[in-house]
């Protein structure tokens, strides 16, 4: 089959969820079908050339679309107008949605395939069978991020996520599928009829994510995508909340925060006791030299590839309940769950301390993410259901 898939951003380098996810499943669709990529870009520094040859070997096409700053700005002003999500906005031109029809006219494809509701407005008229990939419930994840801004900023993101609602529930009806990455997920989608999304799940490449004997110079360690206001959030809530517990009985304990554009409030937290690292050329270097890995998410949404990737690196991890709805790891098998900030600390000194709960959890860990979450089965679920016109 040949199929036309439509990205809201470059899915390359893999330093953001939704790239690593599109990245993944772009490899494994192509193993039985014809793609055709398209992927908008809003990101004037990327490295086209490096993305292109990630991609090559996949790929029948590629194309990028740029997505100017200024056409941007004046795009996110129309959908206010139009009562759209102003995120809508920022990832639609008329110009892109010109050279989008345009490709969809030259490869005639079999199916058309959409990572996030930000595409939508590019194909949402189209004749072609079509499916969205939800990915993460976004409403919800400005509603968390809503109550905890301050309060000069909740007047946007009220709005944002009042729209979004809106919109979530009308571009259903506009699909022939719906996919997204978690039950919790699907569940909060606001249509009556969400139980006809099918879950697909993220995976983790285990053979590049494999267990390493490292030398351990830190006792802990957090990692993603240091912009992406979750993160942020997470890391002010580890240095600030859970550390002083830890540190309070053993003050030694070292924290490494690891991810790719680190927030001013993120570099804040540098210490000698928390470095902050920004960008690493291989993650993996930061799981293997940590003890312990932690997780501690407040706000967002979605499955966390960081506690996946951690996990297949046989490195004992801790999380909230928040991140784990999605994952649906064992408390107290596999995986640690702390509630608050006192939880939380407790579990890092319990691994710390305890060298034959280290253990239990990490090889649990491993057992479980390796049985769980694969991209092969995921994408093959996906797979049947884009055959399934």
């Amino acid at each position: 089959m040949r199929l036309f898939v439509l990205l809201s951003r470059v899915p390359y380098p893999l330093e953001k969820g939704d790239k690593l996810r599109a990245f993944h499943q772009v490899v494994q669709l192509s193993k039985k079908n014809e793609v055709v990529l398209c992927a908008l870009n809003p990101n004037r520094r990327l490295n086209k050339r490096d993305a292109f040859s990630a991609l090559q070997p996949y790929c029948r096409s590629i194309n990028f679309i740029d997505i100017p700053i200024a056409g941007r700005i004046w795009n996110i002003f129309k959908a206010f107008l139009k009562g759209l999500p102003l995120q809508v906005g920022y990832f639609y031109s008329c110009r892109a949605a010109s050279k989008v029809n345009k490709l969809i006219e030259e490869y005639k494809p079999d199916h058309i395939y959409c990572q996030l509701l930000r595409t939508a407005e590019y194909v949402k008229h189209s004749q072609v069978p079509k499916t969205i990939d939800y990915q993460d419930v976004f409403s919800y994840g400005v509603k968390r991020r809503m109550e905890k801004a301050p309060f000069y900023t909740k007047p946007v993101f009220r709005l944002e996520y009042k729209r979004l609602l809106k919109y979530e529930a009308r571009i259903f009806g506009l699909f022939d599928h719906k996919t997204i990455i978690s039950i919790p997920d699907r569940d909060l989608i606001p249509h009556p009829e969400k139980e006809k999304i099918h879950v697909i799940p993220n995976g983790v490449d285990h053979d590049f994510f494999s267990p390493r004997n490292s030398t351990k110079s830190m006792d802990l360690v957090f990692t993603g995508n240091m912009a992406y206001p979750p993160n942020v959030d997470a890391a002010e809530f580890l240095v600030h909340k859970i550390m002083p517990l830890v540190w309070k009985e053993k003050p030694g304990v070292k924290v490494m925060i690891a991810g790719a554009t680190p927030d001013k409030r993120v570099t804040s937290l540098k210490s000698d006791q928390v470095v902050v690292t920004g960008w690493l050329d291989d993650i993996r270097d930061s799981y293997a030299g940590a003890k312990v890995f932690i997780a501690p998410m407040q706000i967002g949404t979605g499955l966390q590839n960081k506690l996946l990737e951690a996990m297949s690196m046989k490195v004992p991890s801790i999380t909230t309940p928040l991140a784990n709805d999605a994952l649906q790891a064992v408390d107290g098998e596999s995986i640690l769950i702390g509630k608050d900030a006192p939880s939380l600390a407790q579990h890092v000194l319990n691994l710390l301390n305890d060298e034959t709960l280290y253990q239990k959890i990490a090889e649990n860990g491993f057992t479980f993410v390796k049985q769980q979450y694969s991209w092969e089965e995921a994408t093959e679920k996906l797979n049947n259901i884009l055959y399934n016109n």
